[in-house]
Parts: structure tokens; C-alpha cells; sequence
């Protein structure tokens, strides 16, 4: 193993899920760099955390410091350029959801990885807890039987005041509502677990908050193979949870959380009188409880940079994610079903998730 330099652009509260995880695999990295546009918040930040230099531009850290792997955790309007900036300097990037505001801006990242030989992953901690990783084996086995029927719910609450922050809750800058900024963790795993979507219907709609996007939006998917699933996204739900439900053929497996999950937050259910020890036997053998958490996508990240391989999470193997989410913008605005792989260059969603959602406000 390979212990790599690594930095972080933007010092505001997520960036202390990105230090602890730092702090928690200092045997295979260390933070050499902060950056924040906000001189104060950054040298507070990096006096507080131990990290030796601090910035206020990116470009400059970059020259100066050559960091291995790049944690960018600012607003969602930075990620696109920050990450292009990040991939041509040398370093491999560690990017907050979402990584970008488009499909065009994705697939520009993905041929500056293969210009750099560096790779761009997204910040989908879900994907990489013990259960989650034993849970996706499980399906790609049919342990469980087929799967049949997904449920994907995302339902938090976030007041005025949240919306006060002066990035949020606009097209240009937070890139949309619940479906891009709340919602993805879990729509990315509910799609990561059942696999490739087929096409998706939906509704999206402000019907409380003073905001350009979206607060609640509703999908109907049809999976390739079969599946159908329902998905809410919300911020206007005074009891939060983060709830699945996954209906096999031999037993329902659920999961309820709000910010991330450990093996006890998962429920195992076989028809009544129809039970398998079998089935149970292959739901139990998992030992490992490992939170999903930055950590646990660090480490698998750092193991791929050790080995020079794409790291899970990266632009390729998200993209199916960022087109169900165009889609879901796509079909709420248009009232029709659309396909995957369908939204391409020359469709104005293919440039922004907003497709003329954005100019019209």
C-alpha cells in the first residue's frame, strides 16, 4: 500500500465527514491541503484538523502541493470545473454529490479521465456499508429469488431558514431540489442494487418552499429486469426517514435509516409458513458490520488506487444514476415516459438537469 497526499476543497460542514474519514485512514493518507474561498473558514479548519497548508484558490493549491486524491466539498455550481481542474493537474478526485449538473459536464469528465489516467468518483457512501455490499451479492445470486417490487423513499424536512443559504434552492447553483440534493444517496443505491433501469415516469412540484426547484418529486421505474419501483423524494416531511423495501420472490428485505446505515438498521422477512432456512442461513453469514460512510468509501477507493483500477462510484458507473435523474426532471417537465439513454446531445436536458425548467424562472 501506497500512502497518498491528499486535500480539500471546501471548508464548510460536510468537509467534516470527509476529514474524519481522513483522520480515520491516516496510515494510507495525509491531508497536506485545505482550500476555502473564505480565508477565516479555512485557516480555522486546517488549525483545527492539524492540516499544514491552507488556500484560498484551488488552481494554486494544485501547483503548489500536487495532492494524489482531491476531496471536493463545496457548493454543487464548483464541482464540475473544480473536478476538471483537479483531474488535469495529476490527482485523483473524491467529489460530494452531485458531481455535476449535467450529463454533458459527465461525460466531459470522463474523457479528462482518460486524458489524465486519473479517475473522478462521487460521493455514494450507501453503496459501500457491509450490509449494502453483502445485500447486492445476495441479488446478483438470486439467494432471495427474483426481485419483483422496490419501494425508495426519501422523506426529510428542511425549513425557510435552510433555504436562506443563498446557493441553495436555485437551478444555476444547487442544480435542482430533493431529487439532486437529498434524494440521490438513496436513488443511487436503489438503482445500484436492483440494476439497469429500463424508463421512469414522474411528477415533480413546490408546493410549500419559496424556491425555483423542486420540493417533492415521485417516480414510477420499470427495471430491465422487470422490477417495478416507486420512489418519493421530499423536504417537506416533519418525521424524516430514509426508507427501502425490497420484495423478492422467497422474502422482503428493508431498510430504514435517515443519513447512513449499519447492519441493525435492515429487516429480513420470509412468507409466513413458507420459511427457508436456507434463504435465512445466506441472509445471516454476513459478520461484518461496517457503516455506510465516507470512510468505508475511502478505503475501497484508496485499495483501487493502490491497484491503479476504476474505483466503484466513479463517473462510469454512476452515469445510469445522473440519466435517471435527468429523466425524472425530463419526465416531470414533458408528462411523458422516458427511456434510458434517451436524453442525448441536443436535448436541452442532456446540457443541464433543468432541460428549459431554468430559463423559465
Amino acid at each position: 500500500m501506497s500512502r497518498y497526499r491528499a486535500a480539500i476543497i471546501g471548508t464548510g460542514s460536510i468537509a467534516g465527514n470527509h476529514i474524519k474519514a481522513l483522520h480515520e485512514l491516516k496510515d494510507r493518507v495525509e491531508v497536506v491541503a485545505a482550500v476555502d474561498v473564505v480565508p477565516e473558514r479555512v485557516e480555522e479548519y486546517s488549525k483545527k484538523h492539524g492540516i499544514p497548508h491552507y488556500y484560498t484558490d484551488a488552481a494554486e493549491m494544485l501547483e503548489k502541493e500536487h495532492p494524489d486524491l482531491v476531496h471536493i466539498a463545496t457548493p454543487p455550481n464548483l464541482h464540475y470545473s473544480l473536478i476538471i481542474q483537479s483531474l488535469k493537474a495529476g490527482a485523483s478526485v473524491l467529489c460530494e454529490k452531485p458531481l455535476c449538473t449535467s450529463l454533458a459536464e459527465l461525460d466531459h469528465i470522463a474523457e479528462v479521465e482518460q486524458q489524465s489516467g486519473k479517475f473522478c468518483s462521487s460521493v455514494f457512501q450507501w453503496r459501500f456499508g457491509s450490509r449494502g455490499q453483502h445485500f447486492k451479492q445476495l441479488i446478483q445470486q438470486e439467494a432471495l429469488g427474483r426481485p419483483l417490487v422496490g419501494i425508495c423513499q426519501t422523506t426529510w424536512f428542511r425549513n425557510a431558514a435552510y433555504y436562506e443559504v443563498p446557493w441553495r434552492g436555485k437551478w444555476s447553483t444547487e442544480g435542482g431540489g430533493p431529487t439532486m440534493g437529498h434524494g440521490i444517496h438513496a436513488m443511487d443505491f436503489f438503482l445500484w442494487l436492483l440494476g439497469d433501469w429500463q424508463e421512469v415516469s414522474a411528477f415533480t412540484d413546490t408546493l410549500d418552499r419559496s424556491i425555483e426547484v423542486e420540493d417533492v418529486s415521485l417516480a414510477m421505474v420499470r427495471f430491465q429486469n422487470r422490477v417495478l419501483g416507486s420512489i418519493v423524494n421530499s423536504v417537506l416531511s416533519p418525521r424524516e426517514e430514509t426508507y427501502f423495501r425490497f420484495d423478492f420472490q422467497k422474502a422482503t428485505v428493508e431498510l430504514t435509516a435517515l443519513y447512513s446505515y449499519t447492519n441493525d438498521n435492515w429487516r429480513f422477512t420470509q412468507p409466513k409458513g413458507q420459511e427457508d432456512a436456507a434463504v435465512a442461513s445466506r441472509w445471516n453469514e454476513l459478520e461484518l458490520n461496517e457503516a455506510s460512510s465516507h470512510k468505508a468509501q475511502l478505503s475501497m477507493l484508496l485499495d483501487s488506487m493502490d491497484h491503479q483500477q476504476r474505483p466503484i462510484s466513479s463517473t462510469s458507473d454512476i452515469r445510469p444514476t445522473l440519466d435517471f435523474l435527468t429523466s425524472i426532471y425530463k419526465s416531470a417537465a414533458t408528462r411523458q415516459i422516458v427511456q434510458r439513454g434517451s436524453i442525448v446531445a441536443g436535448d436541452p436536458f442532456y446540457e443541464h438537469v433543468s432541460g428549459t425548467q431554468q430559463q423559465k424562472v
